[in-house]
C-alpha cells in the first residue's frame, strides 16, 4: 500500500522595500528589504541621508515607502531633529503630522544604548508597529577610553550580532550610521567588528572634487561604487 504523504508549502514572511529614491543612488543601491540590518559610513552627508529615509518611512508602499513608523535612536547628538525638520520643509510636507511619525530616543553613553537596544527596542517596536529602525553613529558611545577595551569589544559586538538577528526575526529594517571619528586604534577594531558582522555597507567618500557613494557589501547586488548627486527635488517627483 503505498503512502500518501502530504507536503506543506512553508509561509513566507512578506518582504517590503524602502528606497532612497535618488535616481544616481538608486541604480546602485535599488532598496533596503525588511529583515537588512545595514550600516552607512564616511562622511557627514549620511546624516542627510537617514532624514530622507525617516520621513519616507511613512509613505505608502507603492511609492517607496514602508507606511510605517520610524524609531530614531541619536547616539551621540549626531543628528538633531533639526536637520529632519529641514528635510521635511524642503519636501513640504506637514511638520506636526511627519514627526508623529518618528519616535525619538536619546544614547549618549554606550549602557545606555545597549539598555535600549537589548532591553527595550523589541517593546517599542511591538507598540509602535515602526518598520525602520536608525541608529546615528553607533559606535560613537563606544569610543571613551572610559569603558575598559575588552568591555568594549564584547559589548559592541553583542548589539551588532543582536541588531542582525533581530531584523530578520521582526521583519524590519535597521540602518546604523558611523560618522568621521580621530582614527585610533578603538576606532578600527570597532569598525572591523561592523564590517565583519554586518551584511549590508554603503560608504560615502567627498573629497575635494568629488562625493561618491560605494556599496562594500551586500549579499545579492552587485558591488560597485558611482558619483553621487543628490537631486534637489521633492518626495513625490519620481512616481
Amino acid at each position: 500500500m503505498q503512502k500518501l504523504v502530504l507536503q506543506t508549502t512553508p509561509q513566507t514572511t512578506t518582504k517590503l522595500q524602502l528606497t532612497f529614491n535618488i535616481p544616481t543612488l538608486d541604480e546602485l543601491f535599488p532598496a533596503f528589504h525588511t529583515g537588512d540590518f545595514a550600516v552607512l559610513y564616511g562622511s557627514e552627508n549620511v546624516t542627510s541621508l537617514l532624514s530622507q529615509l525617516c520621513i519616507r518611512a511613512h509613505l505608502p508602499t507603492e511609492q517607496g515607502g514602508l507606511n510605517s513608523n520610524t524609531i530614531f535612536i541619536d547616539a551621540a547628538n549626531s543628528s538633531s531633529m533639526s536637520n529632519i525638520l529641514q528635510t521635511i520643509e524642503h519636501h513640504q510636507l506637514d511638520p506636526q503630522k511627519t514627526i508623529e511619525h518618528i519616535q525619538t530616543f536619546r544614547a549618549y553613553t554606550a549602557y545606555r544604548l545597549q539598555s535600549l537596544i537589548i532591553e527595550k527596542l523589541e517593546q517599542t517596536i511591538k507598540t509602535s508597529k515602526a518598520k525602520l529602525v536608525i541608529i546615528s553613529d553607533i559606535m560613537c558611545p563606544f569610543l571613551t577610553e572610559t569603558i575598559d577595551e575588552q568591555e568594549t569589544r564584547t559589548a559592541y559586538n553583542q548589539i551588532i550580532n543582536y541588531l542582525s538577528n533581530f531584523a530578520k526575526k521582526h521583519n524590519i529594517i535597521i540602518i546604523a550610521t558611523n560618522l568621521p571619528h580621530e582614527n585610533t586604534t578603538r576606532n578600527k577594531t570597532l569598525h572591523d567588528i561592523t564590517t565583519t558582522k554586518t551584511g549590508i555597507i554603503l560608504r560615502l567618500i567627498k573629497t575635494q572634487y568629488s562625493s561618491d557613494i560605494e556599496l562594500e557589501k551586500h549579499p545579492s547586488y552587485m558591488l560597485g561604487i558611482m558619483d553621487f548627486k543628490p537631486e534637489n527635488k521633492l518626495l513625490t517627483d519620481f512616481y
